[in-house]
């Protein structure tokens, strides 16, 4: 069943109880990749009317996804990426990456947000930041569907340029996340520069034990994030 199209109506809720005038919206993609950053826009759309079919990046056809993030580029008031490469993910784990990747996102902002809309149930992103947190806001909020489908569109093309060094990853179709032809890749010849290797997966790859590194201990939150 189609879902209901993404609205204003969180935005306008904190700016008539908080005061806030700049409001952006923030989404993830890459969170549950083996390979490639962990990458977060931030978008700040203003109140006005979307473009026709904005939703859930996860929701689009590839063709249409791209169509629509061509068409925000014109369309958000502005916009910003930032990334936490697979070497911080290693380092510091996810739940800070995610935030190193947001903060990096919100600061590249021409202007900085009086108040975040947050995809998800928890907040990575705390102080200083005034966050409210949206269950499944890439559907329902049309300033993090606006992220959403910008984050994907750009990582997946980051993605594609990084599988030309390493073709037997297929990373233009994977996106770094697990598949057959990867998973083989992975067995056949290990893991790249790109890969995270503080992961389970690497339990698997008895060959290349020796390229694994302990994972961080994770925040407690993060065991209650979902990998997607």
């Amino acid at each position: 069943m189609p879902c209901e199209p993404p609205t204003h109506r969180v935005e306008r809720s904190l700016r008539a109880t908080t005061g806030a005038r700049v409001v952006a919206g923030v989404d993830e993609v890459g969170r549950g990749a083996w390979a490639g950053p962990v990458t977060v826009c931030a978008a700040v759309t203003g109140l006005r009317r979307a473009p026709e079919g904005l939703t859930d990046s996860k929701l689009l056809t590839p063709k249409r996804r791209a169509e629509m993030a061509a068409l925000l580029e014109g369309w958000v008031t502005a916009h910003a990426l930032g990334h936490a490469s697979p070497q911080e993910i290693d380092r510091h784990g996810m739940t800070a990456a995610l935030r190193m990747a947001a903060c990096r996102a919100l600061e590249a902002l021409p202007v900085r947000p009086d108040a975040v809309i947050l995809d998800g149930k928890y907040d990575y992103l705390g102080a200083p930041w005034a966050v409210r947190t949206v269950i499944k806001g890439d559907q329902s909020c049309i300033a993090v569907a606006a992220a959403s489908v910008l984050a994907k569109v750009q990582r997946d093309a980051l993605m594609a340029e990084l599988g030309r060094d390493h073709v037997d990853f297929a990373f233009e179709d994977n996106a770094g996340y697990p598949s057959p032809v990867h998973r083989q890749a992975l067995e056949s010849s290990g893991p790249t520069p790109h890969h995270r290797v503080s992961w389970a997966y690497m339990d698997g790859l008895a060959a290349w034990q020796h390229l694994k590194r302990p994972r961080p201990a994770p925040a407690d939150e993060m065991e209650q994030i979902e990998l997607f």
